[in-house]
């Protein structure tokens, strides 16, 4: 038998793993790195995180993936490239993590990666007859990423989500199910990335009734503004570049005015459609190309957070009553987390860190999860009708030699 196989099959026999998740959002704030024990599979899974950090990106890596991150013409020779030269960065900033810790890579049983999005088209949003699907695209070459630190490495989750019948995204649906259900609680887990989602868990732990969804943009266009209109930025620190502004209505309106927000649940979107030319486009229907910096933040960030009050006001009610456990660059930002809090008045409000995981490693450690499932998990089929996703295994197994 091919060794890398029959330590694959070990691998799955063992009581526990050690996984490292690797997340990179649109955002672009950098690679998340979660080193995860995890013990079992399904609803028994027993997660310890062992290791955290977040490696930020230099401006190098940003300026590289912005050039075909949610562009409809690309290089198709700069696309290629950039697929090989990701995975290998990827790979030395794990073993530079490892280092750092003091942990040697044999003792990593593997590498769930997530990849870097750089284009997402759900049929809804690309809207194209001669392509009746739903399709991603995340690069960042796991074959790559698996030669380099010598370590079994999972990845491509979002394909098999789309053939058996999802939209890619969001898939925290799953990992939040299995980590985070707690009977009698009705729970909401918003996660405040470049794009914002939540997923729902409910108090009867019934996974029919479990779903994820986008609601819409999270720090993505206040991100883009911020860099544009604040050189020398990369985000709104503690928000206060909003907190300075007022919010503009007429502007505020005409960004709600897109299909998406009436749509029903779940869905999916990203900054292909909530980009900054969507916002030029708002501001030229409501006469607002000359608001001040500060005003337009303000109203970006009412933006983000009515996106996740009319998601939530669709899925239950006018009047959702939660626990909210909020998780994502986003919750860095008071401002963002008031506004939200202000819309949603019944709901109560925590981060994930009293679930037992720091916000900001949530997200790797769900792929993590994610591959933990691939490697001996059973399936577990998630929601019903539209909204029902099959008991499958995500991601795709790359060995290191």
């Amino acid at each position: 038998m091919n060794p890398h196989l029959a330590r694959l099959a070990h691998i799955a026999q063992q009581p526990s793993r050690r996984i490292i998740g690797l997340m990179s959002g649109t955002s672009l704030d950098g690679l998340d790195v979660a080193l995860c024990r995890l013990e079992g599979s399904g609803t028994a899974s027993q997660l310890t995180l062992e290791q955290f950090s977040t490696v930020p990106y230099e401006d190098e890596v940003r300026t590289r993936i912005r050039r075909v991150f949610a562009q409809a013409e690309v290089s198709l020779e700069e696309l290629t490239l950039l697929n090989a030269w990701l995975g290998k960065l990827h790979g030395q900033l794990v073993l530079d993590c490892l280092q750092s810790w003091g942990i040697s890579p044999a003792t990593i049983d593997a590498i769930a990666s997530h990849g870097q999005t750089v284009y997402h088209a759900p049929q809804h949003q690309h809207q194209r007859p001669d392509y009746p699907l739903n399709a991603t695209l995340q690069i960042g070459d796991a074959d790559h990423l698996a030669v380099r630190t010598g370590v079994i490495t999972i990845s491509d989750f979002r394909q098999k989500h789309i053939a058996a019948g999802g939209e890619g995204a969001p898939l925290a649906a799953y990992g939040d199910y299995l980590l985070y259900s707690q009977a009698g609680e009705e729970r909401l887990l918003l996660n405040l990335g470049g794009i914002a989602n939540f997923t729902y868990l409910p108090a009867s732990l019934n996974p029919e009734l479990v779903f994820s969804t986008d609601v819409g943009p999270g720090n993505t266009l206040l991100d883009a503004f911020v860099r544009e209109l604040f050189p020398g930025h990369h985000f709104d620190p503690n928000g206060e570049f909003a907190a300075a502004g007022t919010i503009h209505q007429g502007l505020l309106n005409a960004l709600l005015a897109h299909d998406f927000f009436g749509a029903g649940l779940p869905k999916t979107t990203g900054p292909e459609l909530f980009s900054p030319a969507y916002v030029r486009a708002a501001q030229q229907r409501s006469r607002t190309e000359n608001i001040s910096s500060h005003d337009l933040l303000a109203t970006l960030t009412e933006f983000s957070a009515q996106g996740v009050k009319q998601a939530a006001e669709l899925a239950f009610g006018p009047e959702p009553q939660a626990a909210v456990y909020v998780s994502g660059g986003g919750m860095h930002n008071p401002t963002l987390l008031r506004a939200i809090q202000r819309l949603l008045p019944a709901c109560r409000f925590a981060d994930t860190n009293v679930l037992g995981v720091a916000p900001d490693a949530k997200e790797a450690v769900l792929f993590a999860v994610l591959a933990n499932e691939t490697l001996c998990g059973s399936g577990v089929a998630i929601g019903a009708g539209r909204q029902r996703i099959p008991a499958v295994s995500l991601g795709k197994i790359s060995l290191p030699g």
